[in-house]
């Protein structure tokens, strides 16, 4: 009997939970809170990195690696920076282990070994990057600097959910010195552009750009931008930030260039990141209650193809057709996985390739074989059609494309048809507790007014829109003037 799953109307985080486990992505390890990112998982990241790292490439930047220690003197120097981050941080207190007396077998700390200061796990990497800044740049000449570097980084959360959520993920970082402010500005807008077009196009994920508040901006940033996206809950994920730093940093660790004409001047900076919660973006972005759905440009297999036989001169026919369409597909770009493995039924292999969000699934028989057919089936609408073989490879070359699409769209019609504008108070707490989705309200621009809001409703303010309309109108809380709306929406 086959196993019944949790539907996303019945429990959305169990559901969310089952298809991490279903599509085989990742599983939670013996360390609280972290977790072990297995080959397929590991494979869209990859994907992910490759098409990211080309577009860090395309705009200047360099690859680069710092530790993931931090001397605690280090991690204090800019004061809003450790502030933010001080209660995620693990510390490394000593350096070495020792038999127990007491206790044959077991190891303990050795008390001889504690370190003269205490070593931060990185939950972000501005001080150790800055400190390292100081000695690189002296003059003009030695700016800007475009880095940005792959990692892992620990922030030592208390309530854990896999890729959401975790004491230790994989993220990316850009940090990037720059001679003015208005260069170190664009790089930050830049960027966030970047993550924009990467989220739309890739993951078929729309995002809207914004700026946070500022009681939501990144702890040592004097502006955050930001790209949100509506998950299929209502509820919004914060899928990538890039900061304009000013020069905090700068000051903090004392790194001054000449000017052209001789003068000493800080450095302007921005740092910039996405990590492995963009997995979790697209789990909930797409996924249904089959399993994981993918959109092509971001699936590690576009097109899987599964022989149906039952003797072997009618599996070696097909193997020869499928090799054939192997090479093509590899001509144009298109991963391919032929799946002639005995040891499972065609049955278990359709239901496998549908829980892992394959885009595409052909599927050949003895009758195909005399009719010069091939069945094509897409993940995304579920929908089968028989084509001819001759002609396949192009017909899935333009359906993947098709599909691409058609998730894009999908997505940004539940996003449309979710997001509404409220004027009174009252009816935002009611529909902000049974509706959910994006609410575009009027606010006085105060934390107090901002905190408020959190406290009583959990809503959060999850952007300035950049391209909001400049639409004067009353707090919906105190009354007072405002000069456009923003998202307020329940936050992952």
């Amino acid at each position: 009997m086959a196993k019944k799953y949790t539907t996303r109307e019945e429990d959305y985080s169990k559901w969310y939970n089952e298809i991490v486990s279903r599509a085989d992505l990742a599983e939670n390890s013996e360390v609280r809170g972290c977790m072990v990112i297995k080959p397929y998982g590991y494979a869209i990241w990859e994907r992910m990195k490759e098409v990211l790292d080309k577009k860090f490439k395309e705009t200047g930047h360099s690859n680069a690696y710092f530790p993931i220690f931090i001397p605690k003197s280090l991690f204090e120097a800019e004061e809003k920076n450790a502030e933010g981050f001080a209660k995620e941080c693990a510390v490394v207190t000593h350096h070495r282990l020792i038999d127990d007396p007491n206790n044959k077998g077991k190891l303990i700390v050795d008390p001889k070994a504690k370190l003269e200061e205490e070593l931060i796990v990185r939950p972000t990497s501005e001080a150790i990057i800055w400190s390292t800044y100081k000695k690189w740049v002296q003059s003009y000449r030695d700016l800007p600097i475009l880095i940005n570097q792959w990692a892992n980084v620990v922030r030592w959360e208390m309530r854990t959910r896999i890729f959401l959520r975790t004491a230790e993920f994989l993220w990316q970082e850009g940090h990037t010195a720059h001679a003015t402010k208005q260069e170190a500005l664009d790089e930050a807008a830049q960027m966030n552009q970047v993550y924009a077009e990467f989220a739309e196009k890739f993951m078929a994920m729309p995002v809207v750009q914004g700026l946070k508040s500022e009681s939501e901006r990144f702890a040592g940033a004097d502006e955050t931008y930001c790209i949100e996206a509506m998950m299929q809950d209502g509820k919004a994920l914060q899928a990538g930030t890039s900061h304009f730093l000013g020069q905090n940093f700068s000051k903090a660790f004392d790194v001054k260039f000449a000017t052209k004409d001789g003068k000493q001047e800080h450095v302007w900076a921005t740092s910039w990141g996405v990590s492995t919660r963009l997995m979790g973006a697209l789990i909930m972005t797409h996924s249904d209650d089959d399993g994981l759905v993918l959109p092509p440009e971001i699936a590690p297999i576009q097109v899987a193809a599964i022989p149906i036989y039952k003797t072997d001169e009618e599996l070696e026919q097909i193997t020869v057709l499928m090799k054939e369409l192997e090479l093509k597909f590899k001509a144009k770009g298109i991963s391919f996985k032929y799946d002639d493995d005995d040891n499972r039924r065609p049955g278990w292999k359709f239901a496998e390739y549908e829980s892992k969000g394959v885009p595409v699934r052909l599927a050949m028989g003895p009758r195909d074989l005399e009719s010069g057919k091939i069945e094509v089936a897409r993940r995304d609408n579920k929908t089968k059609e028989i084509q001819d073989f001759e002609g396949v490879v192009d017909y899935v070359e333009n359906l993947l494309k098709d599909i691409q699409n058609n998730l894009y769209n999908r997505a940004l019609e539940f996003r449309t048809n979710n997001t509404q504008e409220v004027d009174s108070y009252d009816d935002f707490k009611v529909k902000i507790k049974s509706d959910g989705g994006f609410f575009l309200a009027h606010w006085d621009g105060t934390s107090e007014t901002e905190e408020l809001i959190k406290q009583q409703t959990k809503a959060t303010i999850r952007c300035i829109p950049l391209d909001r309309k400049q639409e004067e109108g009353k707090c919906m809380v105190t009354g007072k003037k405002s000069e456009g709306r923003v998202i307020f929406a329940k936050a992952y």
